[in-house]
């Protein structure tokens, strides 16, 4: 086999891992009134659908992640593709709701066992002076996937029943399966035991977080509400105390003591949850207070993930070379700015006047993304990869869910209808930039270090 091969086919199955995790949550929203209609439950209840892969990949990240550092990053991703293609196989059989929500419940804790190695994975395909490239070529794959989801899955359904968007997967999984087998690294095992209660307290806390954050949006009771938020609250802070007393925790908690660290990490979640709030109050304002058709509405959305995709790689390589909080200040005052002018655009704006703006949030983000990465998995020892890439899986999952949930409280604070709708569209972009703007304030302040 040619020189390079080797490393091109180890990328391949990564690539299809990650393409599969990604593609699984964005072509299942586009099907959800099909299912619905399918399976005869309201659209209420076809939101689990959605909902119980979420919950079920941020409470399994971190556990997963520090497994992955005992017995090495390559069989729990080998494993996460067995879990995820067989769950694939068991939603596109399901009869009925309560199955459908089991099969997607395991397709999130098989995307949790490759999307959580995927960092570690990338540090040990790449030599040290490609790591940012690396890394920036998988923020390609993630935006390019979430661009070209909705499209696949409308193409899917042209020709076949709903099952088919879960079924395409298995033979995904089968390819990349056997190239893992035979192109992924071994890497050196971190011989301790695995701690299960604290995989315990942190699945805990983080679905009670979730919970939390969702009964807000949704107006469940106060009392409720608040319960989940306090009983989150203690178990975190248990679980933080118990790290601290292990000698090897299963959240590496002395990284956080590393400014850098700890900077890009708070950078990393305001700027998930800023592009949160965009991507799911932005189709309701083409759609509901500009007109725009589902059509047109989708090739508006294209504008942020392709520019993102397109810039990511170049941003990969240049963080090989410069500091990741110059280039990080580059992009977050990029996307900083894209927000506010996507909040300010005039009332009847054509597609260009739109899509330039998408454009700048889109490249700025991956002018962040990619070095910001390369920064998080530099600043910790080689043999805790896993757990940094269980962090930084962790930051972007809850910085996605708690925007989507802001937007359904901003939402709830409008009349949605008429003028109404237009107020709450722009409020929740406008906070948005906030994010975005607190994100360029923390993530600035690395140009210390």
């Amino acid at each position: 086999m040619p020189a390079g091969w080797p490393r091109r086919l180890a990328v391949a199955t990564i690539t299809i891992g990650l393409m599969m995790s990604v593609l699984s949550n964005s072509m299942t929203n586009l099907a959800l009134p099909y299912i619905a209609q399918d399976l005869n439950i309201t659209a209420e209840s076809s939101i689990w659908i959605v909902n119980a892969t979420q919950i079920a990949l941020i409470i399994s990240l971190l556990p997963v992640a520090a497994l992955a550092d005992i017995v090495g990053y390559r069989h729990v991703y080998r494993i996460g593709l067995i879990v995820f293609s067989l769950a694939s196989i068991g939603c596109a059989l399901a009869p009925s709701l309560p199955w459908l929500l089991l099969g997607r419940t395991f397709q999130g804790l098989g995307g949790a066992a490759i999307m959580s190695v995927q960092p570690a994975l990338v540090r040990a395909i790449y030599p040290r002076a490609q790591l940012g490239r690396g890394l920036g070529f998988n923020t390609t794959v993630v935006a390019t996937s979430l661009a070209a989801g909705p499209s696949i899955g409308a193409a899917v359904l042209t020709i076949a029943p709903w099952p088919y968007l879960f079924a395409v997967y298995a033979p995904l999984g089968v390819i990349s399966f056997v190239l893992a087998e035979r192109y992924l690294p071994r890497t050196l095992h971190t011989h301790r035991p695995f701690d299960w209660i604290s995989a315990a307290m942190s699945g805990a806390t983080f679905g009670l977080l979730i919970f939390g954050i969702d009964g807000v949006a949704h107006g469940h009771h106060r009392l409720i509400v608040a319960s989940e938020f306090v009983a989150a609250a203690v178990l975190g802070t248990l679980f933080v105390l118990r790290q601290k007393t292990l000698a090897d925790p299963m959240m590496p908690i002395d990284v956080f003591s590393r400014p850098i660290f700890s900077l890009s990490i708070t950078a990393a979640i305001c700027t998930f949850t800023a592009q949160g709030l965009a991507f799911v109050s932005l189709p309701f304002f083409f759609h509901t207070v500009l007109g725009r058709d589902a059509t047109s509405t989708g090739i508006l959305l294209t504008a942020w993930p392709l520019a993102l995709a397109s810039i990511a790689p170049i941003a990969g390589r240049l963080a090989d070379r410069h500091h990741a909080g110059m280039l990080g200040a580059i992009g977050l005052t990029s996307m900083t700015i894209g927000l506010v002018l996507t909040a300010l655009l005039p009332e009847n704006p054509t597609s260009a006047d739109i899509m330039w703006r998408l454009v700048l949030c889109g490249a700025g983000f991956g002018v962040f993304a990619s070095p910001n990465n390369r920064l998080m998995m530099n600043a910790v020892p080689r043999e805790r990869s896993g757990s940094a890439g269980g962090i930084i899986a962790t930051a972007r999952t809850f910085g996605q869910t708690l925007g989507a949930a802001l937007v359904a409280v901003v939402f709830g604070l409008f009349d949605f209808s008429g003028a109404g709708a237009a107020d709450a569209a722009r409020a929740a972009i406008w906070l948005g930039a906030g994010f975005a703007a607190a994100a360029l304030v923390v993530g600035s302040l690395r140009l210390r270090h």
